[in-house]
């Protein structure tokens, strides 16, 4: 008996294009189905046409910056980073025998596992394929970066000794669609806050991004922009920053006027063309409770601003209206209580994170963690009840 004839490859191309990007197992399952599959799915041609096909990278999970004490789970500590598909990380440290001593650009590898999201490492921003690890415990601060889906990561130095920071990830390819990014250069930028007596000064340090190697810390990083007086004490909210309109916003924390435990939120904008900071107004004032604000970087480019009060989520953004000058605009207003199965009403919700360039936000509460779809108003939950900082969800196309 003859074999069944063979699909031609445009026909088994538009078949394998229609697999979920977000269940990376399916394509690795089909190219061990026959060696002919393998070569036409781990190809270039088709993973371009893959990517293109699905648009934006899906999300394969999420890591963590953790508040104070809350890496400490029921069983003890928590993992730094929770799949919400098939994919796993490949984080250094969990096999020790995998690494030499030195990893392959020259940089020693932390062996023990705690070294790695434990023990106070958290993230610091995520973004175009990449993770920074930091510790916001220590004043001799050092960031490691991490491409989850290769295991492959450096180590950089923070220049300075500061009382605080900020850091985030950008790929350093011009014209770079985003997609697989994690394969070209990038550069890290670092802001680092002097409180001096109720006048915090903030300072801007930038890598060099160059093909294969990083800037060696701390004496080759480039000089920063001079300091910006802020005119009160100020520290960084463990939250990633925020990219948008070509520029990098950051969430500040900082004491209510009337003396009171209560924190205030500021806005610090990083410029990428000028590399100047300044700081921008929030749309409420009266804002307070760092936890009950996140920005977001919308669908249309612009800056986003979450709020909650109480039950009541409001939204907004800010744009440039036709006399030149950019404004905040009140959106929306959704009440959770009608959107969610909330049980406890008397225990407080918090803001963790949300997708740049999208409508999605993450949300704590008393059934969990919870993915919000702002546009859609479609939800679920994604984790178990726990409280930390931030959710940096990982976006990435992880085919063969």
């Amino acid at each position: 008996m003859p074999p069944p004839p063979t699909l031609p490859n445009e026909i088994l191309e538009e078949i394998f294009m229609r697999l979920p990007p977000d269940e990376p197992a399916f394509l690795v399952r089909a190219t061990l189905a026959s060696k002919h599959w393998f070569g036409l799915l781990t190809g270039p041609a088709f993973r371009s046409r893959y990517r293109d096909f699905h648009g934006a990278p899906s999300m394969l999970g999420f890591f963590r910056s953790w508040t104070p004490y809350s890496a400490w789970g029921e069983e003890g500590l928590e993992p730094l980073f929770v799949s919400t598909s098939n994919f796993v990380a490949c984080i250094p440290g969990k096999e020790e025998d995998q690494y030499d001593e030195y990893g392959e650009w020259g940089y020693s590898i932390r062996e023990k596992e705690e070294d790695w999201g434990y023990s106070g490492r958290d993230a610091w921003d995520c973004r175009h394929g990449r993770v920074v690890l930091g510790d916001r415990d220590v004043t001799d601060t050092k960031l490691a970066v991490l491409d989850p889906v290769t295991g492959r990561w450096r180590e950089l130095c923070v220049p300075k000794d500061y009382d605080s920071h900020g850091a985030a990830v950008l790929c350093a390819v011009p014209g770079c669609h985003h997609r697989t990014c994690h394969e070209g250069p990038f550069r890290v930028i670092v802001v680092g806050m002097n409180i001096n007596k109720g006048d915090s000064v903030a300072y801007v340090y930038v890598s060099l991004p160059m093909t294969d190697q990083w800037s060696q810390p701390p004496s080759q990083w480039s000089q920063p922009c001079p300091g910006l007086h802020l005119g009160f004490d100020a520290i960084f909210q463990p939250m990633p920053p925020v990219l948008t309109e070509e520029a990098l916003y950051f969430t500040l924390m900082y004491d209510d006027d009337d003396g009171d435990d209560d924190k205030r939120v500021g806005i610090l904008k990083y410029d990428l063309h000028s590399k100047c900071l300044s700081l921008i107004d929030v749309p409420l004032m009266e804002t307070d409770i760092a936890c009950n604000a996140i920005l977001m970087g919308m669908e249309d480019g612009s800056l986003g601003f979450a709020h909650l009060d109480g039950l009541t989520l409001n939204l907004w953004s800010r744009k440039m209206g036709s006399d030149g000058t950019t404004t905040w605009t009140h959106l929306r207003v959704i009440n959770l209580e009608e959107l969610l199965p909330i049980q406890n009403l008397k225990q407080r919700l918090g803001l963790i994170g949300s997708v740049e360039g999208s409508d999605i936000i993450f949300m704590t509460m008393d059934f969990g963690i919870c993915q919000i779809s702002l546009k859609s108003l479609e939800w679920k939950k994604i984790w178990k009840e726990e409280y930390f900082g931030a959710l940096l969800p990982y976006m990435s196309f992880n085919d063969p």
